[in-house]
């Protein structure tokens, strides 16, 4: 089964979006700048990365480019069943399982945004990476500690950050060095996320998740809190007033999927941030990341054969998936008309006209064979809709 990752703060470059700039997905910059009311292609493609590093550009920014990814990855007509995103990215994971709705995320996103970077100018705090020794040892380090220290994320085996104080931080770091830490190195970062000093975030942005319509989400997706899957909509709403001071159970929320079956992780963002630890947890599971509208062409001809991904290890007999089929979808909504001289059967080069909506044209973004419509004429079609289905040929 494919479960999608999403990206966290920290993942994000600048230009990160050029890629995308002549891909129709790109419709959704547009759109989310009408809901901001403010230009977010400039994020994308002109800040630099010192303007990218303020915590409200880089969360807006990393949230809408996963969003326009998901978007391209599921024109060409692959799903997940499985969602997790750590921290930031687990908006993006709610989002793309129809819990909230995209408007909602973005105006959440920004809140999320301005409300930490409030907090980090009222209290002082930084995060530093220990590697090499276990959780708890970590653990025992930072509750030994008489300064304000703790544990802000369980990323991998041997990989935990945490955050606090400037001096708490430094007093941990050299205590985790005396226990075994083969490296402590201090992130670039402007407070101590995920620790009591983003309580005042947590309160302010809480105001804003209590007044979104979150819905049951479709498929399954994993909360950074507890590292396990919720349905239950005010379950979501407590998680994530909680998750701003709570640790992100990144480790745990990879084996919830795992012992749920899910063995092929897509991460939708910038960066391979959570692709390089999907290697850590899991280590026969294939990893793809999808940074580039040429990764789509080269992650379907992944899916169409044995599921190897990045990995060397061979893959257990059976697990193969198969993408021969690709969709077709709306780029809007409005009055679907056919191109009537296609017929069933018939072949299509990318870039084809397979028919209009309203006025705006539809083209194939790849080559197939016309399998069959999924609308038919003068249906009213919404965006992102599939329109055609198309079979490659092998």
């Amino acid at each position: 089964m494919i479960a999608f990752t999403y990206s966290g703060q920290g993942s994000q470059q600048p230009g990160m979006g050029s890629a995308w700039v002549d891909h129709p997905s790109w419709e959704l910059v547009n759109e989310a700048s009408e809901i901001a009311g403010f230009d977010l292609s400039h994020l994308l493609l002109k800040a630099d990365a010192e303007e990218l590093k303020q915590t409200h550009n880089a969360q807006i920014s990393t949230y809408l480019l996963s969003m326009v990814i998901l978007d391209a990855i599921e024109r060409v007509g692959v799903d997940a069943a499985g969602h997790a995103g750590h921290s930031l990215g687990e908006y993006s994971a709610l989002t793309a399982s129809g819990a909230i709705d995209f408007e909602d995320g973005i105006l959440l996103v920004l809140e999320r945004g301005l409300a930490m970077h409030d907090a980090t100018q009222a209290q002082v705090g930084t995060m530093s990476a220990i590697l090499g020794i276990p959780d708890e040892t970590v653990e025992n380090v930072c509750s030994s500690i008489d300064d304000d220290v703790w544990v802000a994320n369980y990323n991998a085996p041997g990989q935990v950050v945490i955050a606090g104080s400037p001096s708490g931080v430094e007093k941990a770091g050299a205590a985790s060095k005396e226990t075994g830490a083969k490296k402590v190195t201090p992130l670039e970062v402007s407070g101590a996320f995920h620790t009591p000093f983003m309580n005042s975030a947590r309160d302010r942005l809480s105001i804003a998740i209590d007044a979104t319509e979150i819905r049951q989400p479709q498929g399954i997706v994993v909360a950074n809190v507890d590292g396990t899957s919720h349905e239950n909509p005010e379950t979501w709403r407590a998680l994530l007033n909680a998750q701003l001071s709570s640790p992100v159970r990144w480790h745990q929320s990879l084996g919830s999927l795992e012992d749920k079956g899910f063995s092929t992780f897509i991460e939708l963002g910038p960066g391979t941030v959570l692709t390089g630890l999907v290697k850590r947890c899991i280590k026969s599971a294939s990893r793809f990341s999808i940074n580039t509208p040429e990764h789509l062409d080269s992650l379907l001809e992944s899916l169409a054969g044995p599921l190897t991904g990045e990995t060397t290890e061979e893959q257990p007999d059976g697990e193969h998936l198969y993408a021969t089929e690709r969709l077709v979808v709306s780029p809007s909504s409005g009055v679907f008309t056919p191109n009537n001289d296609l017929k069933i059967g018939n072949p299509v080069n990318a870039g084809d006209l397979l028919g209009t909506v309203g006025v705006e044209e539809i083209r194939s973004s790849f080559t197939g064979i016309l399998q069959g419509w999924l609308a038919v004429d003068t249906e009213r079609v919404s965006t992102s809709q599939p329109i055609a289905w198309l079979v490659i040929p092998h």
